[in-house]
């Protein structure tokens, strides 16, 4: 793709947050309104509007190479995934539910299900690569000096072609086994050896076998391209998976992404030494100049004033804005003189709407606590003042700019001279202000001379103000109990402990499952279905993903400082663990209660251990904390059996989740497949959100098993999935996989074009796994109700349900 091309999708995003940002702002004035129908589809439809707006800036952000450009779109970005978040908390408390379903605003507005969904920036990672593989590279040095790994270091130095010859030969030494084992079980298989037949019998049917051969082998040949054009028709239609088996075309595709990047690069490096080059021009050039100017205009206020009032004027500090303060207070009085200047019908009119909008609060203020009976209201955004910024430069400066004559994507050095002449400027302005200052004070000297007084006093009582209120700002610091030790000896520490751990590194797209399609409807009828686990990947990606992987983002978006994942054994709660911590480059602290046991004993160890994961996490944030079988630590009862301690962090876990602010970006994430045993007023006090996974609805299976088989090559296009998702009903995600694993095993997969999968090896395996029971899916359900959005969905519903029961008994 071209520069043009990742301009005009800039374009289209601009479009989609102009449109966005105008509803936006309607709806911050606009009255409450006891219609949550109405609300949901209002914020529903900006929150689709953002995400859509996030997921083009984060390909322009990632490909488009000029500099100036992408500082603006970084902006965007940030701000757009600022917002959606903030909407999505909307929603959570509109539908009473952590889960959305807008199938007919996607219709109204013709946006396609895979444009709804979030795609992980690409930034998060990409600019933190470096740091990320050295200190994966740092957990290795340690895990090997530890001995955890195999000792490498045999003293024998192997180069590069003896180690491939090496490989070379096990790797044909292997083919060549299977291949004869291979070979050896195709020849079984033949039931019969034909005798041979005498030459009386092969003169006589010669011709016939002739025939029959070349019979035989057209019929073939034309099945065979029958086949192939049958089943390109049904690609190209959509109706059969894909190969996956060439990947020329994504390597290119990927070479060409990489190729951008490093143009980013150089492209970024003539940016910033040119900031330096051009600031150093202008105020070598242009400096006196401008100081001259400034000296000038401000002595002439001096004077003015002086003539008014007969004493000349205090100069405001530099903290309050210098003589820069002085000129802009002059331009807000002279608009504040020409609104004075509006006829007096629309200033009785306004006084009118004041004197209404006065009474209404007062009789707001006497209302009882009925909050709720105003409806729903949108909430102040952190992000919305910045997109409109963002949006008004870019339409001053990007939209109608002509790049023809910039095709290499340089930086425009006009827009750099503008920028740094403002910074110079207000540079020079204090050296400036510091010089009208002594002429100032020596003016004012002369003055009192001649007048006989003095005005030191004044001016010693205002610094003493000064200073009184220098102070009240002062916080009390926590007590650091390791100030001499650096951070690499902190974070070797806790890798020697086991705190720290190196985790594999998966995609949040690892983690497979469709959609929910049926939803919505069934949310109309009055139902409240489970979600699938592509709602489940949303959440995560909204809760845990997006804001923990940009610092400004993490600052100024509704912060969740603590996630309770809970499901069965194998549904994927550890995955996602790991999808987390690989997407937004994370550090993983473990402090499950099998993981701490035996390490940093006794009480005064504990509160060692909760400081130095509480200051390690936030000296290399982004982090997670992860806390395996969580609902341990609140335990009532602890069995004799269990020798790990599983209750120590019961009065600690939270005040370490209290302490995490909005400028850390560290979360607390816990994991339970047994969630009904334990004290839950203290889980719901710990865990801010619950998260729980059910068992896979039939979109998500048959996608799974769709995923998982077609990427064998030698396997059938036509393969029906759609059986197996129907017959793996009630099985995990960890349980599908673990059979696919045991059936495909290698030699398997070398048979696969001459004796092809059958339904039944798979079935064969799965059936000896232990499904998701419905005894089990009942008490996980019941649990969930008991959680605090549940219960506030509960009781919503039974408010329905009497409001419904009272217009029918009203009706005669």
């Amino acid at each position: 793709m071209s520069h043009t091309t990742y301009n005009l999708l800039w374009a289209e995003a601009q479009t989609v947050l102009d449109e966005a940002t105008k509803i936006d702002v309607e709806q911050q004035s606009a009255k409450p309104t006891k219609d949550r129908d109405y609300a949901r589809r209002i914020v529903g439809t900006l929150y689709l509007q953002y995400i859509r707006a996030v997921n083009m800036l984060d390909q322009c952000y990632d490909q488009i190479a000029q500099p100036q450009k992408r500082m603006l779109i970084r902006k965007l970005l940030d701000a757009s995934i600022g917002r959606m978040l903030e909407l999505k908390h909307e929603l959570v408390n509109i539908d009473l539910s952590e889960y959305s379903y807008f199938d007919d605003v996607m219709v109204e507005r013709q946006i396609l299900p895979q444009e709804a969904e979030i795609r992980v920036p690409t930034y998060f990672r990409r600019e933190r690569e470096k740091e990320i593989k050295e200190r994966r590279q740092t957990i290795d040095r340690i895990m090997r000096e530890l001995g955890f790994y195999e000792d490498d270091a045999t003293g024998i130095i192997m180069t590069e072609m003896k180690a491939t010859r090496l490989i070379q030969t096990h790797e044909r030494a292997r083919q060549g086994r299977l291949r004869a084992q291979f070979m050896k079980e195709i020849r079984s298989l033949k039931d019969k050896i034909k005798a041979e037949p005498k030459e009386e019998e092969l003169e006589e049917g010669a011709r016939k076998a002739a025939l029959k051969i070349q019979k035989i082998w057209r019929g073939y040949i034309t099945r065979r391209k029958i086949r192939k054009r049958v089943v390109e028709e049904m690609l190209l239609i959509g109706m059969l998976p894909g190969a996956y088996t060439s990947v020329a075309e994504r390597t290119r595709a990927e070479e060409v992404k990489e190729d951008r990047r490093r143009l980013q690069e150089v492209r970024q490096a003539e940016y910033e030494s040119a900031l330096v080059t051009i600031r150093d021009d202008i105020k070598k050039h242009r400096g006196p100049a401008m100081m001259e100017e400034m000296g000038d205009e401000v002595r002439a206020w001096f004077m003015g004033y002086k003539g008014q009032t007969g004493k000349f004027p205090d100069l405001p500090t530099e903290e309050a804005g210098g003589s820069a303060l002085i000129f802009s207070r002059q331009g807000q009085a002279e608009s504040e003189r020409s609104k004075s200047t509006a006829p007096s019908s629309k200033e009785s009119k306004r006084g009118g709407k004041g004197k209404k909008s006065v009474k209404e609060k007062e009789e707001v203020k006497k209302r009882p606590e009925d909050e709720e009976d105003l409806g729903f209201k949108m909430s102040g955004s952190a992000f919305l003042a910045d997109l409109m910024v963002a949006g008004a430069d870019y339409e001053e400066k990007w939209k109608n700019l002509d790049e023809s004559k910039n095709p290499a994507q340089n930086y425009y050095d006009d827009m750099i001279r503008k920028d740094k002449t403002a910074e110079v400027e207000a540079e020079l302005r204090k050296i400036v202000d510091e010089q009208l200052r002594a002429e100032l004070e020596a003016l004012q000297a002369a003055l009192d001379r001649d007048r006989a007084r003095k005005g030191k006093k004044a001016k010693k009582a205002a610094k003493k103000k000064g200073r009184r209120g220098g102070k009240k700002g002062k916080k009390k610091k926590e007590k650091d109990l390791t100030p001499d030790r650096t951070t690499e000896s902190l974070f070797e520490e806790l890798v020697t402990n086991g705190i720290i751990k190196k985790y594999p590194e998966v995609s949040i797209t690892s983690f497979v499952g469709e959609r929910s399609y049926a939803n919505h409807e069934l949310r109309v009828k009055g139902h409240d279905p489970p979600p699938s686990l592509g709602d489940i990947r949303q959440v995560i990606l909204e809760y845990c993903i997006m804001p923990l992987g940009s610092p400004q983002v993490h600052k100024n978006s509704p912060i969740v400082r603590s996630v309770l994942i809970a499901g069965p054994q194998g549904s994927g709660k550890r995955l996602l663990i790991n999808a987390i911590c690989t997407e937004t480059g994370a550090t993983l602290f473990d402090l499950s209660p099998a993981n701490i046991v035996g390490k940093y004993p006794g009480k005064s160890g504990l509160v060692m251990l909760l400081h130095l994961v509480s200051k390690v996490s936030r000296l290399l944030q982004p982090s997670v904390i992860y806390i395996d079988t969580a609902e341990k630590t609140f335990m009532k009862k602890v069995p004799k059996t269990d020798k790990t301690d599983p209750k120590r962090l019961k009065k600690d876990l939270a005040k370490l989740i209290k302490g995490i602010g909005p400028e850390d970006q560290v979360i607390v994430i816990g994991t339970t497949r047994l969630p009904w045993e334990c004290d839950q007023k203290l889980l719901q006090q710990a865990y801010h959100k619950m998260i729980l996974i059910p068992r896979p609805d039939y979109a998500s299976l048959s996608l799974l098993w769709t995923e998982q088989l077609f990427q064998y090559a030698g396997l059938s296009r036509q393969f029906n999935t759609s059986s197996l998702a129907r017959l793996a009903d009630g099985y995990t995600v960890g349980s599908i996989l673990a059979a696919i694993k045991d059936v495909l095993t290698c030699k398997r997969v070398l048979q696969l074009r001459m004796h092809q999968l059958t339904h039944a090896e798979i079935i064969n395996v799965l059936c000896k796994r232990e499904p998701v029971y419905k005894e089990e899916e009942e008490e996980f359900l019941t649990w969930f109700t008991k959680t605090p959005i549940g219960r506030r969905k509960q009781k919503a519903l039974e408010m329905e349900a009497e409001k419904i029961k009272e217009l029918e008994s009203a009706q005669p």
